[in-house]
Parts: structure tokens; C-alpha cells; sequence
């Protein structure tokens, strides 16, 4: 059996990475994921597969049963379910995908704004006031119409 290689510490991994990780190339993948119902990479908004810790080492194992230990296809699914690897429930894994990829947007973003702010700074912009909103939406809301009721009743 061949050693196992160390996983970078990473959350995600892209097809090619994997791909060298695993000794595979990506379209081996992309069909396992087709034939290996609980090999399920998310996908960004372009389409781009991103392999999480734990699908890097489900390919490890897959990879094992395959090519080193020389089951097939059918053999290894029916190894990976003996070995506990059921096929996640789709309902379940879709809002925790769509969570992470979100997350994964919201911090790059920041990231770009953090870094556009810094330009900014660099280039001795003034900034506009940032305005903080009670963090209870309706008093906010009331507070600004009253705001401005008095406005109003000041220019009468």
C-alpha cells in the first residue's frame, strides 16, 4: 500500500489540487463524483468544484479500494457503506453548502473592501461618516421619521 500523503491545511481544495494529492487526474474525479453517490465537491457560482478536507480523503480511500486493493466500481460502493460512509442526505447538505459558499463570498468581499478602503486612506480621500442604526430596526426607523417630523415641523 502506498503512504498516505499529508493534506495541506486547507478548508478547500480545488479538481487539480486534488487531482495531485489523490495520483488521479480531474476527469477521474468528476466520474467517481458521478459514481460515488457521497463524493459530492460544492460548486461555486462559476461552477468550479471545491473539494472540502473530507472529500479529499473520501477520494483517498476510493482511490485505495480501486486501484491498490482492486475492487470494482460496485465493490467499492458496497465497501464504502460497510466502512460507514453513507451517501449524504441531500435536503440536509444543500442550506449547509449554501451557508458555506456564502460565508466563503462575505469574507471576500470584506476582504476587497478592507483593501479598497486602504487605497482610499492612501490616497488622503475623505470618507463620509458611517452612520450606526440601533440594532433594533423598527426603533431606528421610528427615530429617523421622527427626525424628520421635527424637520419638517421647523421649516413650516
Amino acid at each position: 500500500m502506498s503512504a498516505r500523503p499529508a493534506l495541506p491545511d486547507k478548508l478547500f481544495f480545488r479538481i487539480g489540487e486534488v487531482a495531485d494529492l489523490v495520483g488521479v487526474r480531474p476527469h477521474v474525479l468528476r466520474y467517481w463524483e458521478e459514481e460515488f453517490g457521497i463524493l459530492k465537491p460544492m460548486k461555486t457560482r462559476g461552477a468550479h468544484r471545491q473539494f472540502r478536507r473530507r472529500d479529499v480523503e473520501l477520494a483517498l480511500v476510493i482511490k485505495r479500494l480501486l486501484q491498490d486493493e482492486g475492487f470494482t466500481i460496485a465493490g467499492a460502493r458496497k465497501k464504502l457503506r460497510e466502512l460507514g460512509h453513507v451517501e449524504a442526505d441531500a435536503s440536509v447538505s444543500k442550506p449547509v453548502e449554501r451557508d458555506v459558499t456564502l460565508r466563503a463570498e462575505l469574507v471576500t468581499l470584506r476582504s476587497e473592501l478592507s483593501s479598497l478602503l486602504a487605497r482610499l486612506d492612501g490616497l488622503g480621500v475623505r470618507r463620509s461618516p458611517v452612520v450606526v442604526l440601533d440594532e433594533r430596526p423598527a426603533a431606528a426607523v421610528r427615530s429617523i421619521g421622527e427626525a424628520r417630523g421635527r424637520e419638517r415641523a421647523f421649516e413650516d
